[in-house]
């Protein structure tokens, strides 16, 4: 029974971060009142910010469900999700010790290393755990070297990914305060390379002069739920009246669906970013008792929305261009010998949209078209190439979509092949 309740704990990421809050806060020897204050208001913050992911990622199952009739796809759809639910029906109790003693050994290398980086996102460590327990088990090591290399290479992983990030996220947020804790890190820095190459003299995407006229598309909530419009209603246009009110919207008119998905999908926006928000207010603060205390000069690496509200037009159009990019690749997979990979509107909106961010700190609105889309491609063509590895570990149904999954599983799985 107390594994089950340590293992729930770990991986519900509100209840992970409200527990180092709650460490942090007690570490300062706040007032009662203010340690229960700040851990449920941290708790409370993942929730919100876990009800405005679910919204947008309902928006846009259905957007993908219209993609794919509207053209008659058929592919593979990469879902990181599915995938460390599969392998941890098989893996769970090496998913599980591979999370826990990873946690423990990026806080040792935050504490001895140069690399201060506490990983807070919760739901990525236990997904990389999952991978890292299925391709190591597969490759034929023993339930002790498993559970022993995953915890090292994850533990590993949790610095070296918000490392790599981090002299790019300090222009960003303009503190040296967070740092990005998310396994699409080596998409991001691709983005921000690639601005930086192709950038060079552009302007930010955010100082975009718009005329008076059209002034309320500043408000990046009105200027998403407008550009999300005109997608849904080409999609139930080209998807058809029939489809949409017998499959999707339950007898709605099909117009006044996509313009309701439309706007739900803004409305979830909104909700990701008042969370995150909320979320460095109260964080960053009683993080600061763990710096002093544990690890000196810590950084709390958080999920990559935490970069969202630092330049809202890139977020948009930094999901575009990774999307076309996604579309693109459909064509050039099987150029390569690669099974065709249907974009994913999860990853391309939420690491899409960091990309932009990162491609425009460092090559303005060329840097978070041409960055994005280059990311666009490697989230693409990563999956394609890890495909046949997952085949083999029995687990062909999806693959993992965001970038470090690719990475990491590929050079690993080749590696256990050579010395299997």
């Amino acid at each position: 029974m107390l594994q089950f309740i340590i293992y729930d704990v770990l991986r519900t990421p509100a209840i992970l971060v409200g527990l180092f809050s709650l460490a942090g806060l007690l570490l300062q020897k706040k007032s009662i009142s203010d340690v229960i204050s700040g851990t449920l208001k941290t708790i409370m913050v993942f929730f919100i910010l876990t009800a405005g992911a679910g919204i947008v990622a309902y928006t846009l199952t259905i957007f993908s469900q219209l993609f794919e009739h509207s053209f008659h796809i058929q592919g593979v759809v990469p879902n990181t999700d599915a995938m460390a639910a599969l392998a941890q029906k098989n893996y769970g109790t090496a998913t599980a010790m591979i999370m826990v003693l990873g946690m423990l050994f990026n806080i040792v290398l935050a504490r001895f290393t140069p690399l201060k980086y506490i990983f807070l996102t919760g739901h990525h460590t236990l997904y990389m755990a999952a991978m890292l327990a299925v391709i190591l088990s597969v490759g034929g090591l023993s339930g002790f070297w498993v559970v022993a290399i995953g915890a090292l290479i994850l533990g590993a992983m949790m610095v070296i990914s918000p490392a790599i990030l981090q002299p790019f996220t300090r222009k960003i947020t303009h503190t040296d305060d967070l740092a990005l804790g998310h396994f699409g890190s080596t998409g991001y820095l691709v983005s921000a390379l690639v601005g930086k190459v192709v950038g060079k003299g552009s302007p930010s995407i955010e100082e975009i002069k718009v005329p008076q006229s059209l002034n309320f598309l500043r408000d990046s909530s009105v200027s998403i739920s407008l550009i999300m419009m005109i997608l849904f209603l080409v999609l139930v246009s080209v998807a058809g009246k029939p489809f949409v009110e017998t499959t999707l919207s339950s007898g709605q008119n099909y117009i006044i669906f996509a313009i309701i998905q439309s706007l739900t999908f803004a409305a979830g926006v909104y909700i990701i970013l008042a969370g995150v928000r909320m979320v460095i207010a109260e964080i960053v603060p009683a993080f600061k008792g763990i710096a002093d205390k544990l690890v000196k000069d810590a950084k709390p690496a958080l999920d990559c929305p935490t970069v969202f509200p630092f330049a809202p037009n890139a977020v948009i159009v930094g999901f575009l261009s990774s999307f076309v990019a996604g579309l693109v690749s459909m064509f050039l997979c099987p150029l390569f010998g690669l099974s065709v990979i249907v974009p994913g509107l999860a990853p391309h909106f939420f690491c899409g949209a960091t990309a932009g961010v990162y491609g425009n700190i460092t090559g303005g609105r060329r840097g978070a078209v041409i960055g994005a889309f280059a990311h666009g491609l490697l989230i693409s063509f990563l999956p394609a190439i890890l495909l046949p590895m997952m085949g083999d570990m029995g687990l062909d149904a999806t693959t993992f979509g965001d970038a470090d999954f690719g990475v990491v599983g590929i050079i690993l799985g080749h590696i256990m092949a050579i010395f299997n």
